[in-house]
C-alpha cells in the first residue's frame, strides 16, 4: 500500500504530465525550490517564488510536459522522482527530451522543498543512489 507521502507526489505529478503547474495547495507557504542543473538553475521560496520560478523555467517552452519513470521513497520525508521532460522552444520550434528528477521533501502533509535536477544521474549520485535494474 503507497504512503500518504508518495499518495501526495503522485497528485502533484498527475497534471504535470499535461503541462498543468498551477496548483499549488500541495505546498508548504514557506517551500523552497531549488533547481541545481540544467540551463537555469536557481533557488525561490514561499508560494510566489514557486510561481515565479515555474513562469522562469516554461516561459520559453511551449508543450511542457513531464512523464514520471519511477518513485522511491526514500524514508518518511522525501520521495525521489525519477522522470522524463519533453518541450518545444517557443522561438526556435526545437525540440528536446531529457531526464529529470524531483526530490519531494514533505512534512505534514506539505511539500517544504523540492530539489529539480535536469539529469537524473546527478540525483542519483548526490544521494548516493544506483539506478534500479529495469
Amino acid at each position: 500500500m503507497a504512503s500518504a507521502n508518495l499518495n501526495l507526489v503522485r497528485s502533484i505529478l498527475a497534471p504535470w504530465a499535461h503541462g498543468d503547474f498551477s496548483s499549488v495547495d500541495w505546498a508548504d507557504p514557506e517551500i523552497e525550490w531549488v533547481v541545481v542543473d540544467g540551463p537555469e538553475p536557481g533557488r525561490w521560496t514561499g508560494l510566489a517564488g514557486l510561481a515565479e520560478g515555474w513562469r522562469d523555467i516554461l516561459g520559453a517552452w511551449d508543450e511542457y510536459r513531464t512523464g514520471v519513470d519511477e518513485y522511491r521513497e526514500l524514508d518518511d520525508e522525501r520521495v525521489l522522482v525519477l522522470a522524463h521532460a519533453s518541450a518545444r522552444g517557443k522561438a526556435s520550434g526545437v525540440g528536446i527530451g531529457h531526464s529529470r528528477a524531483n526530490l519531494f521533501r514533505i512534512r505534514d502533509g506539505k511539500v517544504t522543498r523540492i530539489v529539480t535536477y535536469y539529469e537524473s544521474e546527478h540525483a542519483l549520485a548526490d544521494l548516493g543512489l544506483v539506478p534500479e535494474a529495469g
